[in-house]
Formats: structure tokens, sequence, C-alpha cells
């Protein structure tokens, strides 16, 4: 690494530094002090007393004032003001919760989450959550916070690549989705990455949104207020639910939000068989659930669903709310008690809800400051250890698309001393590396002041206006590029194109974008690189198959560090090793309707279905394709690989047959203890052939001879990132487990298990097994 690379990140980190030496904020707001004797804050009591008690003490007034995010104090009991909503998306941010404009005026903001997931590494996501909750409280225990219930993480399924908060989501993958969901949480909860939870304690609370089937914020005038999701039991099963399942059962959240829209008509805020049958009886969800912002209201005021606001209120409290983004129930709730249409019962569920997840935070036992989480300050926020999380989030997400002629990496000796040409609108600005739900973060280094740290004769032209790109100066581009010895473009999306409440008309590069690109190409001396920063995917297929362009990079939006590793990657001092966590689709794929919801593909009416699951088109690129500067090869150890006979899972079950002639069994009667009996090791050698030692994730596919019955044509069972230097080799270990790995969703929702072959899949080695009678 140069000396100039140095200095740049040398003088980010000392600024990223300062803030922490300011005096602290006022104390953090807690209830039940020292002389305190109430029921509610003896910590020897059960939680669940505990808040009753509480709840049991406040008048009918003081309770529906606590059913918004806004809850004010109750000066009477000792009981302080506390706002529900805060956002930690990728980092703490800006919130009605969080308040970092006082002596703290910086956290540490990761990749947004789309290029962390790109990483496929679960030990990395667990790391951020943990960051995440620990600057949380570090936040809170100086006095800049009013809560510690965080937002996030976002975990609907990526389904349609116009969506503009897809940029938020880990992907189109249910199953990495709910990986994801699952470690992220652990990690702002406090918990431990895997195994049992045997703590109620929180260091902070995550909440998993937005259940369920919501991927439309804005399309061609169809809003996420209005929209209803017409599903299927089915894609429900198997793609929109089980996130929010793994979130719940695996992650152990203690929050859920419900969204905007409509499934199947029914208001998900307002949906009994959503919220209390499904998130708390089926899936056992302890904790609080919140509407979306002002999602009560709009199920009167937009969807009609009810006749007037009392009606409203009564829907969600019946269904199995708890509190109320916004003021609507806050507002209406006296006059639905008073006219009998919710009972005090309704409030007071989910007042002990509510009050029960404070408890759960310390927020009763006194100062935090003396409690379990009370030694986290200041000094934790924006640490170097953080920073270099951040950092290595970044490294480990960028993907390479493309490098024709090994293109990259740059060689850092011969542009010392030639000159760099860095061209596009997204080249110099910092704030668009952090996507969207962002706080101020601890540094800000561009990716052009990065490369500057390489090469001293660099040069930055703009080229657009933005990334929308309806002004340019082609001209001034093209002669930088004529001039100079290499050429970087950094060009893709902004939040202006992609955000909530907007999402995208067309696949391509906007405005002039394209253009400019191959103009510059045209006059470069030397094959151009291509970064793109964006969160959706982008039909870049003219630059593919384009000889003048020698490399492609996807790099999300990559965070604080983004414009250094960014720099790392293209000169080689990172091994880029990131997968796409999505499907890249041609730009013809607009003409799918975003609207429908259906998974599968219809023949009979052209519809080529979604994701690389069902997905029966043509693509730009591939979910889980990535290019490294290092060669892998991947077999399965047979001797690692031992399927159990199926035999003893199924007998005495009865069998079924599909119209298709598919013989399956239902997993729900086959039970836990036999479910266990079946599961089996697979284990992959992975080699790294060089020459250079890299991160490489491995992902493991589950494929079936056909995709009859509406299976997918495959499906991701496992992944793990694995470190090799090169010519290492190493031996990765799965364990799968056929009622969950083998199974599929039959149309009714039920899950079963097919007879017959099954093949597992690790690059382009497979593993047949066969489940049998």
């Amino acid at each position: 690494m140069g000396r100039r690379t140095h200095a740049v990140q040398a003088a980010a980190l000392l600024l990223a530094f300062l803030h922490l030496h300011a005096a602290a904020a006022a104390g953090p707001p807690f209830s039940c002090g020292a002389a305190s004797g109430a029921p509610y804050c003896d910590r020897k009591l059960p939680m669940e007393r505990r808040a009753a008690d509480l709840v049991s003490k406040l008048s009918l007034e003081e309770k529906i004032s606590q059913l918004g995010d806004e809850s004010p104090a109750v000066a009477r009991l000792g009981v302080p003001a506390y706002k529900w909503w805060s956002e930690a998306l990728h980092g703490v941010a800006w919130s009605k919760g969080m308040h970092l404009d006082g002596p703290l005026r910086a956290a540490t903001s990761f990749p947004q989450v789309i290029l962390t997931a790109a990483s496929f590494n679960p030990h990395l996501w667990y790391r951020i959550g943990q960051v995440i909750g620990r600057e949380a409280r570090g936040v809170y225990n100086n006095g800049q916070a009013e809560g510690l219930t965080l937002w996030a993480p976002n975990i609907n399924v990526f389904r349609d690549p116009r969506w503009g908060r897809g940029q938020e989501t880990p992907g189109e993958d249910p199953a990495m989705t709910g990986k994801y969901a699952a470690v992220f949480v652990r990690g702002v909860q406090g918990h431990g990455m895997s195994g049992a939870i045997n703590s109620s304690d929180l260091e902070a609370s995550a909440c998993c949104k937005h259940f369920t089937a919501y991927d439309l914020d804005n399309w061609k005038g169809v809003t996420r207020f209005a929209f209803d999701a017409k599903v299927t039991e089915q894609d429900l099963a198997d793609t929109y639910n089980p996130p929010f399942k793994s979130c719940v059962e695996d992650g152990g959240a203690s929050g859920i939000m419900c969204s905007y829209n409509r499934v199947n008509g029914v208001p998900t805020c307002a949906d009994h068989n959503l919220l209390s049958k499904t998130a708390r009886g089926d899936w056992r969800f302890n904790g609080y659930i919140t509407s979306d912002c002002d999602a009560v209201a709009i199920i009167h005021d937009v969807q009609g669903y009810a006749k007037a606001p009392e009606d409203a209120v009564a829907d969600v409290l019946k269904a199995g709310m708890d509190v109320n983004c916004g003021g609507y129930i806050q507002t209406h709730g006296v006059s639905a008690y008073r006219q009998g249409k919710i009972t005090g019962e309704d409030i007071d569920r989910a007042l002990r809800n509510l009050f029960a997840i404070r408890m759960r935070l310390g927020l009763f036992n006194g100062n935090p400051k003396y409690n379990r989480y009370g030694n986290i300050g200041a000094g934790q926020v924006c640490s170097k250890e953080h920073q270099d999380l951040a950092l290595q989030a970044a490294q480990d997400g960028i993907v390479l698309l493309k490098n024709h002629a090994a293109a990259l990496p740059l060689s850092k000796s011969r542009l010392s001393s030639s000159s760099i040409a860095v061209i596009g609108p997204n080249g110099n600005n910092a704030s668009l590396l952090l996507g969207n739900y962002f706080g101020p973060p601890c540094i800000s280094v561009t990716p052009f002041q990065a490369l500057q740290g390489y090469v001293k004769d660099a040069r930055f032209v703009q080229g657009c206006n933005a990334a929308v790109c309806n002004v340019s100066d082609i001209g001034e581009a093209v002669r930088a590029a004529g001039s100079a010895d290499y050429v970087v473009l950094f060009m893709g999306l902004d939040q202006d194109q992609e955000k909530e409440e907007v999402d995208r008309l067309d696949l391509g590069l906007p405005g002039m974008q394209e253009s400019l690109v191959n103009k510059v190409a045209d006059a470069a001396k030397k094959p151009v690189i291509l970064v793109l920063l964006c969160g959706g995917p982008v039909d870049v297929t003219f630059a593919k198959n384009n000889p003048k362009i020698g490399a492609i990079v996807w790099a999300g939006y990559p965070g604080q560090a983004g414009g250094i590793a960014i720099a790392q990657v293209l000169f080689g001092d990172h091994n880029p090793g990131g997968r796409l966590p999505v499907t890249w689709y041609p730009k013809e794929f607009t003409a799918v309707p975003m609207t429908d919801m259906r998974m599968r593909a219809d023949p009979s009416t052209g519809y080529p279905g979604r994701t690389y699951r069902f997905y029966k088109g043509k693509t730009v690129y591939n979910f889980g394709y990535g290019l490294s500067y290092s060669n892998y090869s991947h077999r399965f150890a047979s001797k690692g690989t031992r399927p159990p006979s199926t035999r003893s899972g199924i007998e005495g079950l009865k069998a079924t047959a599909s119209a298709a002639g598919t013989v399956s069994y239902d997993v729900e009667e086959m039970g836990a203890e036999a479910c266990d009996r079946l599961r089996f090791p697979a284990v992959v050698r992975v080699q790294n052939h060089g020459p250079m030692d890299g991160r490489h994730p491995v992902l493991l596919f589950l494929r079936w001879p056909n995709a009859t019955d509406g299976r997918p044509a495959s499906q991701l069972i496992g992944f793990q990132s694995v470190h090799l230097k090169a010519d290492e080799a190493a031996h990765v270990e799965f364990e799968v487990s056929p009622c969950k790995h083998l199974s599929r969703a039959a149309e009714d929702g039920r899950k079963v298990i097919d007879q017959g072959s099954h093949f597992l899949k690790v690059g382009d080695d497979e593993f047949e097994l066969s489940f049998m009678a």
C-alpha cells in the first residue's frame, strides 16, 4: 500500500475520533430509582408480572397515550417518555429516538445491506449486528437517545429488480435472507451467534420488517399504501414468510413491524391470522408488534378497509398489534373504547408487551449506567475496531463482474508514475456511498480521494450532473480519458433513482450514462474500468460485451469506508470475493408488471417467474455470480458426505401423489424426532489455486431432476465464507436437514418431501441422493 494511501486513511481516522473527547451529554432516561418499592421495579419478579403491575396503575387516558411511537412520560409513576422509532439498518442512524447532534456526532456506517449480503458471510453479519447494538447502547448511555428499539433489519425478499428499497435487504433468496435476519438480530440484541438464547435481557431491541409480502413502493402510480398483494399460500410459505419465521425462531427477535400493504384483501396490521396466529402462535414470537408509520390511519383513510377511525383502531389491536407509529391510536383510542369497539384487555395486552420490552432493555432497573450494559460509553462509538469492520464489510462485499484479459488489478508500480482519470458522477461524492437510512459516518473518503493515495497524477471529471445524467459534458470526459494513462468510470444510481417511495421504471443506466461510458472507452488508451455504485441491478450488457471495457466492478453503496475498499480492490490490496445476492435482469424484464406477486413462471401466458429459483428467461448476471483474482475449485468429499437411510423417517407415513404423479410425504407429519434422525453432513473440499490469498464464499445448492409441482429450478441450502491462502485447500462442512432443505411448498403451503432423486450441487460438482420409501 502506498504512503499516500496510508496518509489518507490516517487523516480520516483522526477526524473520526475528535468527537469522542467531548463532554458527555445528560444521563439516559430511566425508571425505578433506588427509593422505589413498586412491584414493577422489583427485578426479582417475572417480567410479565412486573409489566402487568405497571399497566394496572395507569388510567385509561394514560394507557392510550402509550400506544403511539412517541409515548409521553407518566410523571406520577416516575415513568419517563419513550420513543419507539430508532433506525439502525446498517449503522445507528438519524431518527426520533437517537440523536447524533450532541457530543457524539457520528456512528459507524456499514455498507448498505445488499452489499454486506454479497459477502455470504454470516459471521460478518453477526459482528455488524453486535457493533450496531453496542453503539446504540453507547449513544443511549451518553444521554443522546430516548429509545433503544431499532427498526431493523429489513428482510423482505428482493423480488423485483425495480424496487427502490431492495438496497436495504439481503437479496432475493429467502433462506439467505432468513439467515441474515437471525444472526443480525442476535448481534444487535446481545446474544450469541448460535445456540439457545438463555437471557431475556436486551442490549438493544431489533425489529423484523415489513411483515409481509411488501416489496413495492411507488410504481406507475400504484403505491404501497393502497396496494393489495395477491399472494398464494405456496408463495407465502416458501418465499415471503420464511425470513420472518427465521428472524423470530432462530434470531429471537423482540420486534416485528407489519407493513402498509394488504395481503389478499386484508391490511397486514389488521390481520389476526398473520400477527397472532402465525407470529405469536406458530412461531412463538415474544415481543412487540409495531405498525409502519401511519399504517393504521391508512387502513381507514386510504384503503377504506375500516369504516371509521375507531374501527381501524379496533382492527389492529384485536389483530395483535401493540404500538402505532404515528398518533392515530392516541387520537381515536379513547373513543374506540367508549364505543365498545375495543376492550380494556385489548389495550392492556398491548401495553404489557410494550413495557416488557422496556424492562428487558433494563430501563426499569434504575440508572442503566450501573447495570449490565452500563460500561458501554462514547469511547466505543466509532472505535477503531468498529471502523476496521466497516472496511472489511465493504471489501468482502464488492463483486468483480468482468475482468477481461486481467485488466485488474492495476499495477501500483506502473501507476505511481502514470496518470489516471476518474470519471463519473459517483466518483467523488461521499454521501452517495451511504445509501439510505444512514447516520453521520465516522469518516468520509470518496473513491477519488482514495485513488489519489495510489496515483499522484489523478484527475476527476464529473461527466454528468448526477446519476440521472440529463445534463452531461461528454467532451470534457473524453478529453480527460484521451490524455490519461488509465481510466476508471464511476457510474450507477443514487437515491434519486432508487429509495423508499421511489421504484424504477427502467433497468438501464440513467440518462446519458451509457453514451458517456462508450465514448470514454473509445477515447481511452487502454481498456477502462467501470465501477457501478447502486443497490438494485442494472442492465450493463453493452459494457459486458465491449472489449474496450476491461473490467466491471459492483460496489453497491459501500458505506463510510467504501472509497478505500474500492481503491484496494482495484489495485490488488484486496482480492475480491463477493457474489451477487440478486439476479441481474435484462431491460426487457420491465414488461413484467411489478404488481404481479407470483414467484413461479406461467408458460401459458409468458410470465417468466422471479428470482433465480423460478425465473425462466435471459439474465445479465446470475444470482451467486462473482469473479476473483484467484481460481478456486470445489468438489464433494465422498468420505465426509454420508446421507442416512430415509426409511426411518417415513415408516408408517401415508404418501400422497400430485396431479403430475409425484409421490411425497408431509414434513409436519414426520415430526421433529424423525427429521432430526435424517440430518447428515455434506463436506466440500475447496482449494484456492492462486495466485493470491482470498476470502471465498462456498455456496451449496439443491437441484431436482425437474421443476414440476412448483419446485424451484434450484435452491440455496447452505453457504460459508472461508479465507484461503494461495494454493491452500480446506474442507467445509454443511449440515443437511432433509426436512428443511429437501422439502418444497405444496400449493396449499404444506412442506413436503418428494420421493426420488435430489442433487446437492457446489460449483460444477454434484452429489445425488435418493429419498425413497
